[in-house]
C-alpha cells in the first residue's frame, strides 16, 4: 500500500506535547504495544525491565548533547541567534540563523570577548557557513556561553534554558555532538540500567550524533519523495561483536530510540551484518521498509506527519501503530521530547 503524510495524521490537543520534563525521569507512562497479538495496554516506564528477558541486547545511543544555541551581536550592534547544525571543517560549522536577513557573506559576528566569527557562505535556503576564531578551544568556548538547543515548542528565556541542560540528556551520554537528545533514552536512571542488567540484559551502545534530519519537518506529500538528512555515527568493534552473537543466536535486540533504530538498521543493510565503524548513516525508513537489525523499539511519542512517527509505524504496523496513538491521545499520555513512551515488541 502506497502511504501519503495525510495517512500518518491525528489529532493533538496542544496541552498534550510535555514542555517540561517530569521530576524523576523514570515516572514516565509507557504504552506497551504487541506487534504479534494486534494490541496494546497502559504501563508505566518502572515497568521497562520486566518486558525483557535474559539475554536480550538493549542499544542505547551515548551521543551527548551540546550547547547548540548562540547568542550574539553583529557588527552594527543587532542581535542575532546562531543555532550550529554541523561542523563541516576545521572551525568551521553549517548553521541556521535568527534573523538571516541581517547577516550577509562577510559579516563578522560577535559573541563574546573570546569567540567571533565570520559568514563564509550564505545559501539559498537561509543556512550559512560560518567560520569562528576563538581565544583558546573552540569546543570549550561554545559549552561556555552556548545555550541547550531545546525543541522550538519549549518556550524558555535566555536564563531559564540552563535549568534544561543537565536534565535534557541521557544519564548515558559521552560522546560530545548532538544538537538535540535522542529523547528515548531520557527515561533512563542508573537504577534501571542495573535492573536490566540484573536480570541478564546485555546493553551496547552506538553513537549517532542526532543533526537536523531527525526533526526535520516533512515537507513531500508523496512519502516516496522524502529523505531524511544523513547523520554522523560510530560503532564499537565490541559492539558489533556482541550484536552479532545475538543475531546468529536468536536473541533480541532491543533498540533505545529512532536514531538508535535507524544506525542499526543502516549498519545492518550495508553489510549484511553488524560492523564497526563510522560513517553518515543515509537511510530513510518508510512503509515497506523490511527490518533486519531490531526485534524491539522503546520510543516517544512524535508528532503528527514527522518522520519518527513513520518510522515507528513501519515497524509496528500502521494501523497498530496510529490507533495505539489515537489510544495515547485519549488517554492523556504526554508527547515528544519530555514526553511519555511506547515500547514495541
Amino acid at each position: 500500500m502506497n502511504y501519503s503524510l495525510e495517512d500518518f495524521d491525528f489529532d493533538l490537543p496542544p496541552d498534550q506535547i510535555a514542555d517540561a520534563a517530569l521530576e524523576v525521569r523514570s515516572a514516565s507512562r509507557m504504552l506497551s504495544v504487541d506487534r504479534t497479538k494486534l494490541e496494546f495496554r497502559d504501563s508505566n516506564f518502572v515497568d521497562f525491565p520486566a518486558a525483557l528477558r535474559s539475554g536480550d541486547v538493549l542499544v542505547l545511543n551515548n551521543t551527548k548533547v551540546f550547547p547548540a544555541r548562540l547568542f550574539g551581536q553583529t557588527e552594527t550592534g543587532a542581535t542575532v541567534e546562531i543555532f550550529l547544525i554541523e561542523e563541516v571543517g576545521s572551525e568551521t560549522w553549517s548553521a541556521l540563523a535568527k534573523p538571516a536577513k541581517r547577516l550577509a557573506e562577510g559579516k563578522t559576528l560577535v559573541f563574546g570577548s573570546d569567540l567571533s566569527a565570520t559568514v563564509v557562505e550564505k545559501r539559498e535556503d537561509g543556512s550559512l557557513t560560518i567560520s569562528f576564531e576563538a581565544d583558546g578551544n573552540l569546543a570549550a568556548s561554545i559549552d561556555r556561553i552556548g545555550r541547550t538547543p531545546l525543541p522550538p515548542y519549549i518556550k524558555r528565556d535566555r536564563e531559564s534554558a540552563d535549568l534544561d541542560r543537565e536534565r535534557y540528556q541521557t544519564v548515558f551520554a559521552r560522546e560530545r555532538g548532538a544538537i538535540a537528545a535522542p529523547t528515548a533514552g531520557l527515561h533512563f536512571t542508573a537504577k534501571t540500567l542495573a535492573d536490566l542488567r540484573a536480570i541478564g540484559v546485555e546493553i551496547a551502545e552506538i553513537t549517532l550524533h542526532v543533526g537536523y534530519g531527525t526533526f526535520e519537518p516533512v515537507r513531500a506529500e508523496n512519502l516516496a519523495d522524502h529523505r531524511v538528512s544523513p547523520e554522523r555515527f560510530s560503532v564499537s568493534q565490541q559492539t558489533a561483536d556482541t550484536l552479532n552473537l545475538a543475531k546468529k543466536e536468536g536473541r533480541r535486540i532491543v533498540a533505545v530510540g529512532t536514531t538508535t533504530t535507524r544506525t542499526l538498521e543502516y549498519v545492518y543493510q550495508m553489510h549484511g551484518r553488524f560492523e564497526a565503524g563510522s560513517g553518515r548513516a543515509d537511510l530513510t525508513i518508510l512503509p515497506g521498509y523490511e527490518f533486519k537489525a531490531i526485534d524491539g523499539l522503546l520510543t516517544n511519542f512524535h508528532l503528527p506527519k514527522s518522520s519518527l512517527l513513520v518510522l515507528a509505524s513501519t515497524f509496528g504496523g500502521h494501523e497498530l501503530i496510529m490507533n495505539a496513538y489515537r489510544h495515547a491521545v485519549a488517554s492523556g499520555y504526554r508527547f515528544y521530547s519530555y514526553g511519555d513512551c511506547m515500547l514495541i515488541m
